[in-house]
């Protein structure tokens, strides 16, 4: 068989190695060009013409769409699949209308890049989920009209049992992020599940603390694996490089825990929850942007695994005040944000 011959435009480099990784796995599946900008696909396009195109909408110097129009002028036989952050079914209509094959967004690329791809070039089309969620599961033949938000601001309470998707919950202060992990951790373990903790030392043993006072069995949960306590400082630099965390990286080693905490003694399955602070811990030491871009991974992950999150910030004035546009860029990674 002919290989497919490829050209991935993405600005987000760690998202870009993310993507070619995920293609080089396959030997039918061949780069032959990457552009970080619309400008520079559309001039590659016209270089190489390729079979296929994994484009984003949101390029500089040149819209994913506008791109997309020039690119099939030059080279009419290429065929292109969006892959991008945005779920409005107004912008993914439009995607299909100018003639796009394919729209996946960011947060199901780990589970929808290869079979939309196989779609694609099997001749067929394909719709992500991630538009199907917000009742656009047609957008490629009936337009749509609004755009619903992804991010529900909900009361200050937070979760009180098991949170549906991945949810973010914003702190007044230490004692409040450790009442609310407990609650979400117990609410996990009376369901059967396993729950992951990504924590500080010192949050690890207050949640300790804390759960033993309330009457959990923590050295049985811990035997069964039901429980599952984890540094957040070295889970995060298992899978940074240069201060930016690695998408290879970072798949192989949460899937594999996703994986061992789903199978419990006896090899039987069960549900997997997880809260955290491995992000937050990095907006902490001033790596905002890193913070967003393990936010995303985990968002992908977590809903091709159907893992629940709870994500715990404790947010300080400085950042509430100078880093307005991290907190938002964190909330739009989410299912459900808690303020408190």
């Amino acid at each position: 068989m002919p290989s497919v011959r490829v050209l991935v435009v993405e600005d987000n480099e760690p998202f870009r190695r993310f993507i070619c990784s995920t293609l080089e796995n396959r030997r039918d599946l061949q780069i032959v060009g990457i552009a970080s900008d619309g400008l520079a696909a559309v001039q590659k396009a016209g270089e190489v013409r390729p079979d296929l195109v994994l484009l984003d909408v949101g390029l500089p110097a040149l819209s994913g769409i506008e791109a997309a129009r020039r690119i099939l002028k030059l080279s009419p036989q290429s065929k292109i699949i969006f892959l991008t952050q945005e779920s409005s079914p107004d912008v993914a209509q439009e995607a299909f209308n100018l003639g796009a094959k394919g729209y996946v967004v960011k947060i199901h690329a780990g589970s929808e890049l290869l079979p939309a791809v196989e779609a694609v070039c099997g001749g067929g089309q394909f719709v992500s989920k991630g538009l199907s969620a917000l009742g656009s599961s047609d957008v490629a033949d009936e337009p749509r009209s609004g755009r619903p938000s992804r991010t529900q601001v909900l009361p200050s309470n937070g979760p009180r049992t098991k949170v549906p998707g991945h949810a973010v919950q914003f702190y007044a202060d230490d004692a409040s992020l450790i009442i609310g992990f407990v609650r979400f951790i117990e609410a996990a373990l009376e369901s059967g599940n396993a729950v992951i903790v990504v924590a500080t030392e010192s949050h690890r043993q207050a949640l300790l603390q804390r759960l033993q006072a309330d009457g959990v069995d923590i050295a049985a949960a811990t035997e069964q694996r039901c429980y599952i306590p984890l540094d957040a400082s070295e889970m995060a630099s298992a899978f940074m490089v240069d201060d930016v965390p690695d998408p290879v990286r970072f798949q192989k080693g949460v899937r594999d825990l996703f994986a061992a905490a789903a199978t419990g003694p006896n090899g039987d399955h069960r549900c997997v929850a997880t809260c955290g602070e491995a992000a937050p811990q990095l907006w902490a030491e001033g790596k905002g942007k890193a913070a967003v871009q393990i936010e995303h991974l985990w968002d992908a992950l977590s809903r091709a695994c159907n893992v629940d999150t709870l994500c715990g910030y404790v947010v300080n004035g400085y950042q509430r005040k100078h880093e307005n546009h991290i907190y938002e860029r964190i909330c739009a990674e989410h299912s459900h944000v808690y303020v408190q």
